[in-house]
């Protein structure tokens, strides 16, 4: 039997694209053989999707998997919003979810776990759905919340079907109270976090980074009305006073009712929950958030294909 080397392993990934992993096994299969190894990972459809993966996947689906005390809210990037739309796609997003409610809820850690439909590896299923579907797929970002009392409620905003969409909000509610009360409170807390996107819940956990830069604006803008320095100082502790009201949670205008802060309207739904509510987690996932799409010319594109 041929000895499977590492230059060789390595020679069959430059001309195949596929992983190092994946080339090994296909040179194992092969007897060592080069081409034959390229066959059998473009008949696995390994080389296949490899060669996507350096594509942008800037559109997909944020999905949300949820059981009471705890949820999780992942993002899977497709190429196209059409990929979006597609069942197995979309069948693909909300079980990558439900996988992912049994591990810590990070990205390698859901990766790792096994999707119960195909028997393999998150990764694995991805790298074959990419093979069937014909564009590249990421298993991008995740977030996981849980309390031990209380509950953590969802929201999907622009909804694709049962929890799955564009926008998703985990809200975790420590409480002993009664949980509807909890769900519903919950609820309406993660859509007004859909729509505001607070910095952080409390004003004291503000990034100290952000609020510096923002302090700094103010400052130069404050100076600007040449007042002294004392004013200035003034003024700038004032509209720091009004930053950290806007970018904070709980001290935000409830968009549910703008009469309430936030804070106030959890006040008032310990009420009927019959228990103290703190808000102790909050996550929202953007589908895209953060990706740098390729611009491309179509013009300059059809102008390149006329030409031959």
């Amino acid at each position: 039997m041929t000895e499977i080397t590492a230059a060789l392993v390595k020679e069959l990934r430059e001309k195949s694209g596929a992983g190092m992993m994946d080339c090994k096994k296909a040179l194992i299969e092969t007897n060592g053989d080069i081409e034959a190894a390229i066959d059998w990972l473009r008949a696995k459809g390994i080389s296949k999707a490899d060669k996507k993966s350096g594509r942008t996947a800037a559109e997909g689906l944020i999905a949300i998997a949820g059981a009471g005390h705890k949820a999780v809210v992942v993002e899977l990037n497709s190429e196209t919003d059409f990929v979006a739309r597609n069942d197995a796609f979309q069948e693909l997003a909300r079980g990558i979810a439900e996988v992912a409610l049994s591990t810590d809820g990070t990205v390698e850690a859901i990766s790792a776990a096994t999707y119960p439909a195909s028997g393999k590896p998150v990764a694995d299923t991805i790298k074959d759905a990419i093979a069937t579907i014909g564009e590249n797929m990421t298993l991008r970002r995740a977030a996981k919340l849980e309390v031990e009392h209380g509950v953590v409620a969802t929201y999907i905003h622009n909804a694709a079907g049962d929890g799955i969409g564009k926008l998703g909000v985990l809200v975790a509610l420590k409480s002993v109270g009664d949980k509807a009360v909890l769900t519903s409170i919950g609820r309406q807390v993660a859509m007004h976090i859909a729509a505001t996107n607070p910095l952080a819940i409390r004003a004291e956990e503000v990034d100290a980074a952000v609020a510096e830069r923002e302090r700094n604006v103010f400052i130069e803008q404050s100076r600007e009305s040449g007042k002294p320095e004392a004013i200035i100082e003034k003024m700038v502790e004032g509209r720091m006073r009004k930053f950290f009201e806007e970018v904070a949670l709980l001290s935000q205008a409830f968009v549910i009712n703008p009469d309430l802060t936030v804070a106030a309207a959890i006040k008032e739904a310990e009420k009927t929950a019959g228990a103290a509510i703190e808000v102790v987690g909050m996550a929202r996932l953007l589908l895209g958030e953060g990706v740098e799409k390729e611009e491309t010319d179509f013009a300059a594109e059809v102008a390149a294909v006329a030409k031959g």
